[in-house]
């Protein structure tokens, strides 16, 4: 699809560039640092650094670059590991005018590889502790700069070097749906835009201490960087959860920053005593976030601080913001992305690009320039605007719908809508039914195909405590709340769910169950007689189970309608009797079904009866199988 016949057209005067926006990365920066250049702008346990050293060294590595290379053409590599030396070292490659791609010391060595064939940069930046990893990344024409080993008499003095807005800032590469990851580049003027915007609702500035709680991988932190803001980065695979709340107490953190799963994690250690009085806002991010998370927010923070939930994309920046208060009352369990900000107007769009609802689509003149040489991604996922102009369309691939307030909710991933037994399910609303449980801390489900190829859910529960979690309550609680073919045929119970080298939920890494028997309440019991073991090997083979008790829940082991009727058929067979297919309702469990076709052997069906019946069996449809087992239930 490379047009939008369905955008709105929108032919007043096409507004300029604002002014703020004309400059750039390290101009906004060296402002800060001419306002107030001792004031403390980084701190870790190991580094603090002001304003004016951070220029000062960034200014020095920058004039170390210039000297080692010529032109803008190709990026610079920056593999550093120490926060403080990361941060001088991006911001010393952009005041040479060149966009850096960062790389990862905790990355396996193939992803920076990758990386690093796919940019081709002409320089890598590194430090004495990555020295080492940078030389075995390096390629044939790489150079390398160890910024701990500069010349003392390199001048730190800024370099005022003419850089356009339109100059690539840095290209940042993220996972992709093919599983290679893909290069976004992103420009001067889309990083002060993104920042800019996503800021102004609670007045980040130079009075405030900024954290943003991740999960290790080192970024530069833009937000306090180009608002005068200091930043204290917090690592929770280096630092954990048990000590956030007292640093964030004695640091007089004033804005907090995290994901929503880290969030749930940091509240659930507090013990209600804490004071988090200079704590003005709490920024979630990244993924959806649930009314308990607010519910959590009312409970454990000042009436002075506000929840603000954030939707973003690498591609975009900020999209949409929500400014939750104490009074702040959410209606469904999902909690919206909020009200349009300046410069980024949403549009949704179905399959063919019709604004009637559904892909959120987002249109600007401050987005990314697209997927570094990637021209066919960039032409289906950056799309021209139809009033012309300097503006696109990006099509993010998510789903939303629009409040008649104007407030936008998002439904999760447009690639996460499945369909079980021919109906649609929506992921979202079935994790939040799972999070909504108070036993449950985190909660993801994903569509699996079985051994006949039929998708069928699997939910992945992290407890809130290590007591086991009763699976059969999970179950009844669903069934209350969603309809049948929503609620997950598979529960699988973690100690933590999988996460990417940025804090993200990883579902590749989710376990696959495959054939093992699901975690229930009743312990495994064997068969006992000839009936059982017989009826044990068809009940395995239609769930794709490795075994099955002779106590176990038929519906407890992921049975539906259309696997009832195939139990039926199989035992029918085997046993030559007619079974009713309300019996996997009156006697669910193997034990059970044993009596009753030991009570039926003496009615045994002719064969041509039983043909008949096997045939109609075997030929109803999904649907009919859903209605009759419906009915079935019905008749119990």
């Amino acid at each position: 699809m490379n047009e939008l016949s369905g955008v709105p057209s929108k032919r007043p005067q096409e507004q300029e560039v604002k002014k703020e926006f004309q400059q750039s990365i390290p101009d906004c920066f060296e402002e800060h640092v001419r306002k107030h250049p001792d004031r403390l702008a980084f701190k870790t346990k190991k580094d603090a650094l002001t304003w004016d050293a951070l220029n000062r060294t960034a200014n020095r590595i920058a004039r170390a670059i210039l000297e080692m290379c010529e032109g803008r053409e190709r990026p610079i590599a920056v593999l550093v590991d120490e926060e403080a030396a990361m941060l001088a070292a991006t911001m010393g490659v952009l005041k040479t005018g060149t966009g850096y791609v960062p790389l990862a010391p905790s990355h396996p060595r193939a992803r920076n590889s990758y990386v690093l064939n796919e940019t081709e940069p002409t320089l890598i930046v590194t430090d004495s502790k990555s020295f080492s990893f940078a030389t075995e990344l390096a390629q044939r024409d790489c150079k390398l700069l160890n910024i701990d080993e500069l010349d003392s008499s390199i001048s730190t003095e800024n370099l005022d070097l003419p850089i356009s807005p339109n100059a690539i800032a840095y290209i940042t590469y993220t996972s992709g749906s093919t599983g290679e990851p893909k290069g976004v580049v992103s420009t001067h003027r889309k990083v002060l835009h993104s920042q800019s915007t996503q800021h102004k609702p609670f007045l980040l500035g130079p009075y405030d201490r900024f954290t943003n709680v991740g999960s290790g991988e080192r970024r530069t932190p833009f937000a306090p960087l180009l608002s005068g803001a200091a930043s204290f980065p917090w690592y929770v695979n280096e630092e954990g959860l048990a000590h956030l709340a007292d640093w964030l107490i004695q640091e007089e953190i004033t804005i907090y920053r995290s994901g929503p799963r880290v969030f749930r994690h940091f509240v659930s250690v507090l013990t209600g005593k804490e004071d988090f009085s200079k704590l003005r806002v709490i920024n979630l991010m990244g993924e959806s976030v649930d009314r308990s998370d607010v519910e959590l927010y009312k409970k454990h923070f000042s009436s002075d601080c506000l929840l603000v939930n954030t939707y973003a994309a690498v591609e975009v920046g900020t999209i949409r913001m929500l400014v939750i208060d104490k009074e702040t009352r959410i209606a469904g369990q999902k909690v919206p992305v909020g009200y349009e900000i300046p410069d980024k107007e949403v549009i949704l769009l179905d399959d063919k690009g019709q604004e009637v609802g559904g892909e959120i689509a987002v249109r600007s003149r401050y987005l990314s320039l697209g997927f570094w040489r990637r021209t066919d991604l960039t032409q289906e996922k950056f799309l021209p605007d139809p009033d012309g102009g300097d503006k696109q369309v990006y099509l993010t691939g998510d789903m939303g719908r629009m409040l008649p307030d104007g407030c936008l909710e998002h439904h999760g991933r447009k690639d996460f809508q499945v369909k079980i037994r021919g109906l649609r399910v929506e992921i979202a609303e079935v994790e939040g039914a799972l999070r909504s449980i108070d036993a449950v801390r985190e909660a993801v489900v994903i569509a699996r195909e079985d051994g006949s190829r039929d998708k069928h859910l699997v939910a992945y529960i992290v407890p809130v405590t290590s007591a086991a979690l009763n699976v059969n309550a999970v179950r009844s609680f669903l069934e209350q709340k969603l309809a049948p073919h929503m609620v997950p045929s598979r529960f699988v119970m973690l100690g933590a769910l999988p996460l990417t080298p940025t804090g993200k939920l990883d579902r590749k890494a989710l376990p696959n169950p495959g054939g093992s028997r699901p975690d229930l309440d009743t312990p495994y019991a064997p068969s006992r007689t000839p009936v059982e073991r017989e009826l044990s090997q068809i009940w395995a083979k239609v769930l794709f189970l490795d075994q099955v008790g002779i106590h176990d829940s038929f519906i407890e082991l992921g049975g539906n309608s259309l696997a009832a009727t195939q139990v039926i058929s199989q035992v029918m067979k085997k046993f030559q009797v007619e079974i009713p297919l309300r019996s996997l309702f009156e006697a669910p469990t193997i034990a059970k079904m044993a009596t009753v076709i030991t009570e039926h052997q003496g009615k045994q069906l002719g064969e041509k009866e039983l043909e008949r019946m096997l045939g109609e069996l075997e030929l109803m449809s999904d649907e009919e199988a859903r209605q009759l087992v419906a009915k079935a239930a019905i008749s119990k």
